[in-house]
């Protein structure tokens, strides 16, 4: 892990970041010299991020927090003030993914789905704003998908919520522009995760839970890649530490596309 000063003693909160993307860019923004809130419904996996941050000798502190619940996001920001100090950046990253066309989505299911995704993200960014306010300034990275820009068969619920973050970002984005807020999105395409392999499995009606597409998944999915091979979690988080950083100062209300070609193609 290649240790730098771009994030040098900022405040972060990554939601989500007990796995996947979320626990990549907990570990870059660490790498990068900022003090980081590891927030996850699963306490205990934000705690191994926490560790594996404290393991290369940087700050974090981990927080069980239900981004879907209004109350559970006002305190994970609670919180990071009282232990940190302020908040600058937010990487609202939480998500799940649960399959179904727009005709057989279940209702519970399109619900469960827009109210992590959608909601989540709001009311992440809608806890940590006033903060940011107060201090004149902050970094929000709202986390969409390459679903928001293109047709998948089997995803109406994902797709719909990660197209409104799109949406949501660019009008939270002019509306605090003026006060010194940047928000912009991320939209990762196949990323090889444990909610990527979840997707999989469903498509096959497997059993077996597993951490990252096997190998022989792995290519397949790449062969619709322009680059002819899927991201990582590092992939995105290098993005998220470029937006969370000053390098991008004069950056917001910016989708950007991490998929290695696919929305260009």
């Amino acid at each position: 892990m290649v240790r730098g000063t771009r994030l040098k003693d900022k405040v972060a909160i990554v939601t989500g970041s007990g796995s996947g993307i979320g626990k990549a860019a907990a570990i870059h923004f660490a790498s990068q010299g900022a003090k980081v809130v590891c927030a996850d419904i699963n306490l205990e996996s934000a705690s191994k991020t926490v560790a594996l941050i404290s393991s290369i000798k940087g700050l974090a502190h981990s927080v069980r927090a239900d981004v879907s619940n209004q109350q559970s996001s006002l305190r994970m920001v609670a919180e990071t003030i009282e232990h940190f100090g302020k908040v600058e950046i937010l990487y609202a990253n939480a998500g799940i993914h649960l399959p179904g066309s727009l005709v057989n989505t279940r209702l519970q299911d399109w619900e469960h789905v827009m109210s992590i995704n959608l909601a989540g993200v709001w009311l992440s960014n809608q806890a940590v704003i006033p903060q940011m306010l107060n201090q004149g300034y902050g970094s929000i990275i709202n986390q969409s998908s390459i679903s928001a820009l293109c047709g998948f068969p089997g995803s109406a619920a994902y797709a719909a919520s990660k197209g409104a973050i799109v949406s949501l970002t660019r009008q939270a984005a002019i509306e605090y522009a003026k006060r010194g807020i940047r928000i912009n999105a991320i939209c990762p395409g196949a990323i090889n995760t444990p909610l990527l392999a979840k997707r999989y499995e469903q498509r096959m009606d497997g059993n077996e839970h597993l951490p990252s597409l096997g190998k022989e998944t792995s290519r397949n999915a790449a062969k619709k890649y322009p680059m002819k091979q899927i991201g990582s979690a590092d992939d995105v988080a290098h993005m998220a530490v470029f937006l969370a950083s000053d390098e991008s100062r004069w950056i917001t209300g910016a989708i950007f596309p991490v998929d290695g070609g696919y929305t260009a193609a």
